[in-house]
């Protein structure tokens, strides 16, 4: 009979001497192997050990240590000092009661006379179980109820302490005590917010500051934090009512017995702005500052979703004095890098979206769609209407059809947009339940097309639509052949028209074009991905038909 004991204890009080409480649960387990020598018990040597760790929970090192070497065969019988060094619940028994009579093993306690190899043995601990989980749960309840207490007298009862407090030397001292280092960093974040009232702003002065999280090391060693702050960070700081003297516990706040390090007007002044900025929908520009923006800016806020559900969320940055407005996949606020994800221009994408939804409007009304049940009389009003709602949208923009739209999606190639029937029936002075049901979702093309930093963004059926750096380097590129075939040297083409020999190397194949393609190019019907750099950089056949099909020119 292949024996192991496991030993475990919650606290680590005491863990730290010599001959400690695992050490003395071990000894008694090992005795009482010992004493059922005769019956064929062997003690194995490997010892499975838990400390600091509570019963309640079966996610234990040592204990899925022992659970993996019973599924493979090599233990008959665990001992153990009590039932509840094990486990003190009772749902977490029954299935490792099952588990272990799969395997074939059973385990006994060295101090509860029974094992489970009986049925009275099993009946004896299911009782022992429900006191241990009853004790388990009591004992809980107790320590939050002197948690509760202790934090209404303003002690601070433990756990990583915030940025710019310490814990007190002495641990019986249940007090936090100001680290001046940290604290300054503190006052210089509330100072950045009262100036800046941005916590994006903040975060980013607070790094060209070299302001860092606080660094604490555990007593295992591992260390926590000394990184840059993140906005979440800094809203959750400047919430705290830990740095006016006061201690939280769930939705109450106590005084606490350590001083405050930030001032009370400043702390009312930063709550106030923070209280007026969560009120505002991202994206919003406030009242003060909106001279020189778009009416509309940011209208499309929480309405659109890219191909993995994440919401397309505003932003914006400065360039040269100008407010440049942006769409981004919600996971790329934070700074981080994800190749999927979605940054596109705010007006040429609000641009877009209106195109689709006037495009989809005219395409209806010209085919008399707007209604469910078509007569010809009330068939051409509606189709009138819609035409004109149609050139209201062209010349207000996104601002006219925002508050129409219920959801979106983008994905690449694609996109999608589901409006409101109440407010579109409005705004076509008809009634809801007259229109068409497939009036409501559209679904078009949707295509970028980067040009440097530029990214242009095309939307729904496209127009011809001449590129004029295109057509400025075909006709160079034919310019600069004929040279070439009257025997100017490269080097003074390019001397000549002031640029590179490189350049003029680059754009002298556009000559060799077919004829299709250089048509295309100046009707402005090529393909959208079809642009100068993909034709300087894309290393063309010479036959015609290889460099059609490659560039996607149909006949």
């Amino acid at each position: 009979m292949r024996c192991a004991i496991y030993t475990r204890k919650s606290s680590e009080h005491g863990l730290d001497q010599d001959f400690n409480s695992l050490d003395a649960q071990y000894e008694a387990c090992t005795a009482y192997i010992a004493s059922q020598r005769q019956e064929g018990w062997k003690l194995l040597t490997e010892r499975y050990d838990d400390g600091r760790i509570s019963g309640g929970t079966l996610e234990r090192p040592a204990l899925q240590r022992l659970l993996a070497s019973i599924d493979a065969g090599h233990i008959d019988m665990v001992v153990v000092y009590k039932i509840d060094r094990l486990t003190r619940s009772l749902p977490d028994f029954v299935r490792m009661v099952d588990r272990l009579d799969a395997a074939g093993c059973s385990f006994v306690s060295v101090t509860q006379a029974f094992n489970t190899s009986s049925s009275m043995g099993r009946l004896t601990l299911n009782m022992l179980l429900s006191f241990a989980q009853f004790e388990r749960e009591v004992t809980s309840e107790r320590i939050r109820d002197k948690i509760a207490a202790s934090k209404k007298k303003g002690l601070w009862m433990g756990g990583v302490p915030p940025i710019g407090y310490d814990p007190h030397p002495d641990p019986m001292t249940r007090e936090l005590v100001p680290n001046e280092g940290e604290a300054e960093t503190v006052r210089q974040l509330f100072d950045l917010y009262e100036t800046l009232g941005c916590l994006a702003g903040v975060a980013r002065e607070a790094a060209r500051l070299g302001l860092r999280s606080k660094n604490h090391v555990f007593s295992t060693g591992r260390e926590q934090g000394g990184n840059a702050f993140k906005r979440g960070q800094i809203y959750s700081l400047l919430r705290n009512p830990v740095y006016l003297g006061k201690i939280c516990h769930k939705d109450k706040i106590w005084p606490g017995t350590h001083p405050a390090i930030v001032e009370k007007d400043q702390w009312d002044r930063v709550q106030e702005k923070l209280q007026a900025a969560s009120a505002r929908r991202r994206g919003q520009v406030p009242a003060k500052n909106r001279a020189g923006n778009q009416a509309g800016a940011a209208c499309l806020t929480g309405l659109f979703r890219d191909e993995t559900s994440d919401l397309l969320t505003p932003t914006h940055t400065q360039r040269h004095g100008r407010r440049l407005r942006y769409y981004i996949s919600n996971r790329l606020i934070s700074g981080g890098t994800d190749p999927s994800g979605w940054r596109l221009p705010a007006l040429a994408f609000e641009d877009s979206v209106a195109k689709v939804i006037s495009d989809h409007l005219a395409e209806q009304a010209k085919r008399h769609r707007i209604l469910a049940h078509t007569e010809m009389a009330p068939s051409v009003s509606a189709s009138s209407k819609a035409t004109d709602f149609v050139a209201r949208i062209k010349k207000a923009g996104i601002t006219v059809v925002a508050p129409m739209i219920t959801s979106g999606e983008i994905a690449r190639g694609r996109i999608w947009i589901n409006l409101d029937h109440i407010s579109l029936a409005e705004a076509l002075n008809l009634p809801p339940s007259a229109l068409n049901s497939d009036f409501f979702a559209i679904s078009a093309l949707f295509t970028c097309r980067r040009r440097g930093v530029e990214m242009k963004i095309i939307a729904g059926e496209t127009e011809p639509a001449p590129d004029a750096a295109m057509i400025r380097a075909l006709r160079n590129a034919h310019l600069w052949a004929a040279d070439l075939r009257s025997g100017t040297p490269l080097a003074r083409i390019a001397e000549a028209r002031g640029v590179s020999k490189s350049y003029v190397a680059r754009v002298l194949p556009l000559a060799c074009l077919s004829p299709r393609i250089q048509t295309a190019i100046l009707e402005g019907s090529q393909p959208v991905n079809v642009n100068l750099e993909t034709l300087v950089r894309s290393r063309l056949p010479l036959d015609w038909n290889e460099q059609e099909r490659k560039l996607g020119i149909r006949v």
